[in-house]
């Protein structure tokens, strides 16, 4: 998920086989990872520290309910400073001491019958939520330029195929006199169906092989 900057505190045994083998693919960040004796030396040089755990309602930490507005505010945050994601043991989890040098705590929603999540799920979600934050920032390098036919119509644009539109409908008969109600359904439809530059010269070109040869063109 694009996340490399693995620290970890007071391991039991590091580094490790087992851990370099079900890395997966990741052993870079594996082979990368730091050591800190301590949560407070991991998370010291971090502007926002966000434990992944229960809501705590002892702990008056602000509290994200949902991950994706976590995401968003650390993408943020990381562009000019280092922000960290803390997570705990795959037994029970962080304690409230380790909570207490959190700035924030964020949970996962999940089925309230069984609403725990293991170690490795609880990390891929909120690691994937933040990659998604990543990747829609402007200058990411994962939003593709739309093509300039791809891209929606302007206002005028618009203006003009509803005027051509109108037009077409009153020459054919469908309407007999101007009908502004009708009109208005139709905009709407169009603006929900939120058409392309290219659909919406491929629709003036339907009507103007319709509109008969002496309606006049826009």
């Amino acid at each position: 998920m694009g996340l490399t900057d693995l620290v970890l505190v007071n391991p039991r045994c590091f580094p490790d086989d087992e851990a370099t083998r079900l890395a997966a693919g990741a052993e870079d960040v594996i082979d990368a990872a730091r050591v800190a004796e301590t949560l407070s030396d991991a998370v010291g040089d971090c502007v926002q520290v966000v434990g992944a755990s229960a809501r705590l309602r002892s702990m008056p930490l602000p509290h994200y309910d949902e991950p994706d507005e976590m995401a968003r505010d650390v993408v943020e945050k990381a562009i000019t400073d280092p922000v960290a994601l803390v997570f705990g043991r795959e037994r029970f989890g962080l304690t409230n001491d380790e909570i207490g040098h959190c700035s924030h705590q964020v949970s996962i929603p999940a089925n309230p019958d069984y609403g725990i999540l293991n170690l490795s799920q609880a990390v891929q979600v909120l690691a994937y939520e933040v990659f998604r934050a990543w990747r829609r920032r402007p200058g990411s390098g994962f939003i593709p330029q739309r093509p300039a036919h791809d891209r929606p119509p302007t206002h005028e644009q618009l203006h003009h195929f509803h005027s051509h539109l109108s037009r077409v409908m009153q020459a054919s008969g469908f309407l007999t006199q101007p009908h502004a109600h009708t009109e208005k359904q139709l905009q709407a439809l169009f603006a929900r169906a939120q058409p392309s530059r290219k659909e919406l010269s491929l629709l003036r070109g339907l009507l103007s092989a319709l509109e008969p040869k002496d309606a006049g063109e826009n």
